[in-house]
């Protein structure tokens, strides 16, 4: 029978501190609904009273309905005060939250440096506020402050935190490696020492990423006995961040035979890291380990053609197990099993043999020559390969394009763009302004398709990205354009190469208005349709 492993998420308390990540009430909403889905047992809330939407995430939390604990977080009592009379513990009384996290000091050095304070009285202050609020009703989660370093300087008085904490009904004794210098093997030596010295104690880990083992630390801790685990999804906190519980997870549960979220829910792992970076506004990197879009992803044709066979010779797991998949990588690296792989999840019928395979690789890697990147651009790839299978049908077709980039002196830059385009036989010319070059030629297309494909008024540009691919060239070097488009449904990406930015960025953008129409009929045949079902009178 596999242990069970209290996963604490601290996404919207310790994961906002990091750089560039700021959480609206709304967000933080968001994201506790899906952490709950996700099947956490705790979900610390943020700081009651510390600023308007974490009193805001309070209030609107309580009607959730959420399976998750949703916990408040706050530090000790201030030193010579009374806990009964201290506006930070008060502050989580009135929060209305079952669960609390109280911070306290277990290194000496703070003791005396941060708090100015005894180390008596700081034992008092953890005593005091962890027994009022126990009294009150309340879960208490008590953190213990650069717990490690503490030990490592004066074990005694660490422990003696800890079992002060625990005489004062403390549920969890959660030790941190706050300023994340700690290396697994002195996290097992302390841990299991602690065996000896608290016998049953319930025992956390809280680990910082300042020297990349976070998570290492955290499975290193789990291993000498450690029952609760905290953490940040995709690693969000301060610093280099927090111990990642999107890696952490998926560790103890399929590597280590813990019951941390079940099964079931852990195949939703990789769809609520990626939901969570969205509503956080940051790019996950793509190599991340478990839900990364890099994560199960083949360059290599060697890889590859091993890969089709049996996915063990390259895949430590099935990647749906963590609700991830399979992705085979077109590149200059591409063997025919590259190509092969890529038709079959699209459907193609491709014959490793044929010359119209050999053909197609070929093409792929001249581009790639020119400064293409298949890898990145999958929508590209796949009108590339459709076209050459001869099952790509043009809705469109370009004609030209005009630019027009005005500069008044005291004013903004206006950029107009003129577009003309053959639908159906019938050529459209419209203009249109927009917030730059590509952001003006974007509208200028869309005005001339959308009133022959309404479904494109569902489409916008996500992301846009530029990069000059020899700077020895200086102003006249080819650039890489890759686009990122999204719908309701989807996101797709495509890429344009040229000496002029925006003729690549049009390229791009074609394509993705190209690949968005995929598997719609042209308004002539639509037409035509209508016409043999008598809707039309000639």
């Amino acid at each position: 029978m596999s242990k069970s492993i209290s996963i604490f998420d601290t996404t919207l308390r310790d994961g906002t501190q990091g750089e560039g990540i700021s959480l609206s009430a709304d967000d933080k909403v968001k994201i506790a609904k899906k952490l709950d889905a996700l099947g956490v047992h705790y979900i610390e809330g943020g700081i009651p009273g510390s600023n308007s939407k974490d009193i805001e995430f309070f209030k609107r939390v309580q009607d959730l309905g959420l399976t998750s604990k949703v916990t408040a977080f706050g530090s000790t009592r201030r030193k010579g005060s009374i806990a009964d009379q201290d506006a930070n513990l008060l502050r989580i009384l009135e929060s209305g939250v079952s669960a609390a996290t109280l911070v306290g000091k277990s290194w000496d050095f703070h003791v005396h440096t941060a708090l100015q304070t005894t180390l008596e009285e700081n034992l008092a202050m953890i005593y005091d506020s962890i027994a009022f609020l126990k009294q009150r009703g309340l879960e208490v989660v008590f953190d213990a402050e650069h717990f490690f370093d503490g030990f490592k300087n004066n074990p005694e008085y660490a422990v003696a935190v800890l079992s002060k904490a625990r005489d004062a009904g403390a549920d969890w004794l959660v030790m941190c490696d706050t300023n994340g210098g700690s290396l697994p093997h002195e996290i097992s030596d302390i841990v299991t020492s602690l065996s000896g010295q608290l016998p049953g104690a319930p025992l956390g880990i809280h680990t910082h990423n300042d020297c990349e083992l976070a998570v290492a630390n955290t499975l290193s801790a789990v291993q000498a006995g450690v029952q609760h685990v905290q953490g940040t999804m995709n690693g969000y906190g301060e610093r280099c961040g927090n111990a990642n519980l999107c890696s952490i997870i998926p560790n103890l549960q399929l590597k280590l035979g813990y019951d941390c979220i079940g099964d079931d829910k852990l195949r939703t792992l990789t769809n609520t890291a990626r939901y969570i970076s969205e509503i956080a506004n940051v790019n996950m990197p793509v190599n991340q380990p478990y839900v990364g879009n890099a994560a199960f992803a083949h360059k290599g044709g060697i890889h590859v053609s091993a890969i089709l066979r049996d996915s063990r010779t390259y895949e430590h797991i099935e990647p749906e197990k963590v609700g991830n998949k399979q992705r085979v990588l077109v590149s200059e690296l591409a063997g025919q099993s590259n190509i092969v792989s890529k038709a079959q999840d699209m459907g193609l019928a491709f014959d490793p043999a044929s010359e119209q395979s050999k053909h197609i690789i070929g093409k792929i890697k001249e581009l790639e020559h020119e400064g293409y990147q298949f890898e990145g651009a999958d929508a590209s790839l796949e009108l590339l390969l459709r076209e050459a299978n001869g099952e790509l049908q043009e809705l469109f077709t370009f004609e030209s394009f005009k630019m027009l980039v005005e500069k008044a002196a005291g004013q903004p830059v206006v950029s107009e763009a003129f577009v003309k385009v053959n639908v159906a036989g019938e050529s459209i010319y419209t203009a249109a302004e927009g917030n730059g070059p590509v952001n003006a030629l974007d509208n200028a297309l869309r005005k001339a398709l959308v009133q022959y494909f309404p479904t494109l008024k569902e489409m916008h540009l996500a992301d846009y990205k530029v990069r000059v691919l020899d700077d020895k060239d200086a102003t006249a070097a080819k650039v890489r354009v890759l686009i990122e488009s999204k719908n309701f449904e989807n996101a797709w990406n495509t890429v344009g190469v040229s000496s002029n930015v925006i003729e690549a960025s049009w390229e791009a953008l074609v394509d993705s208005m190209r690949y968005a129409l995929l598997g719609q009929i042209s308004p002539e045949q639509t037409h035509e349709s209508a016409a043999r079902q008598g809707l039309i009178n000639h």
